[in-house]
């Protein structure tokens, strides 16, 4: 049974109406202020702008275009750090109604989807599922230093949501590698609930511009990259606390299509990581040695994820420091093992070492 709902849940009711202007013309006259998250209208649009002056009250159309178009600027602008979540999250979902209603033809994509750079991978994954309860989903974009109620932030929501990350990240890891040892299903578990990989999908979805934060919150890097961790964990628990029958396997399905790149990238995970066992009882011998060292540089991907280049050298045998073969993967003991596993595949190398160990082994 799922945990009940934090505080009061309205379901998909709306929440409160927010204030309109008086006049949407007077939005664009050129004595009236935008606040800082707004811009002026560009000058291409200036036709735009001087037409609503004189609309009539009838012209529904036209109005909607222009709010429309003051929506999309505010959805676009990146200077939002302190404003109100509420008010947000309202923009925000004006926004995606404007667009979901004149939608481009259907793709190859299956429905629900949309494409996003996780963990360095262009890869189609699921479109956020959304939180139901308007109360919660304000909660999860306010920063715990703008409101002394910690059921109005996201500080005791995240607390829930990494605790539901590292049971569906666990579950995840368990069924896609049913033989891999504890030891190696943590390092893996670790790779995928990082703040560092969190972060990167809060920033794919824009869940960063959506933040009632402190102003110049997001210096240092370090600290905004542990807020924007928080704010996803604390979304993950929102889906779930909103929706008790369905919520659930919502969030469950859309993290399993964000982690599956990540996945994909480890490389050789059958069973335990023993190419280097399985190397060392081949060809090693009385001093006799077997390096592993980085071939360059690792890769830091968006998301917090890594890519190791591991080499493996042979001195021994005849040989001194002799390249055998490399490997790549998320850990440097998996890019190390998929080294050892490509050497055992290089048969004719293989007998060439052997030949030599049973010559330097054969008595004199």
């Amino acid at each position: 049974m799922e945990p009940e709902a934090l505080g009061d849940s309205h379901g998909v009711k709306g929440r409160a109406d927010m204030k309109r202007p008086a006049s949407i013309a007077g939005i664009t006259n050129a004595s009236h202020k935008r606040s800082k998250l707004s811009h002026s209208i560009p000058p291409s649009d200036q036709s735009l702008s001087a037409g609503a002056n004189s609309m009539e009250p009838s012209n529904n159309s036209s109005r909607l275009l222009l709010l429309q178009q003051l929506v999309q600027e505010i959805s676009n602008d990146k200077d939002t750090a302190g404003a109100d979540a509420e008010v947000l999250c309202a923009v925000s979902r004006l926004n995606d109604a404007f667009h979901q209603s004149k939608k481009p033809p259907p793709t190859k994509n299956s429905p629900g989807t949309h494409s996003i750079q996780s963990a360095g991978t262009a890869s189609n994954v699921l479109a956020a599922p959304s939180i139901l309860d308007h109360k919660l989903e304000r909660a999860v974009f306010t920063h715990p230093a703008m409101s002394n109620n910690s059921d109005m932030t996201y500080d005791r929501l995240e607390i829930l949501g990494d605790a539901y990350i590292e049971l569906i990240a666990t579950k995840i890891i368990w069924k896609r590698f049913p033989k891999l040892p504890a030891g190696r299903i943590s390092q893996i578990r670790e790779t995928l609930v990082k703040n560092e990989t969190l972060s990167g999908f809060a920033g794919s979805y824009g869940f960063d511009r959506r933040v009632s934060a402190p102003p110049d919150y997001s210096t240092p890097s370090k600290r905004w990259t542990k807020t924007k961790g928080d704010v996803f964990e604390a979304y993950v628990a929102a889906i779930i606390l909103s929706d008790p029958v369905g919520g659930y396997q919502s969030a469950e399905k859309w993290l399993t299509s964000l982690w599956v790149p990540i996945l994909n990238g480890l490389g050789h995970q059958t069973g335990e990581l023993r190419s280097k066992e399985a190397l060392a009882k081949k060809i090693m011998g009385k001093n006799v040695k077997l390096e592993y060292v980085d071939a360059r540089p690792s890769i830091q991907h968006k998301g917090g994820t890594q890519t190791f280049f591991i080499a493996v050298y042979l001195t021994g045998w005849g040989w001194t420091k002799r390249f055998l073969g490399s490997g790549q993967g998320l850990s440097k003991a998996a890019a190390g093992d998929e080294a050892a596993k490509e050497v055992l595949q290089n048969e004719s190398l293989i007998i060439e070492i052997i030949s030599a160990k049973q010559s330097a082994t054969l008595p004199m």
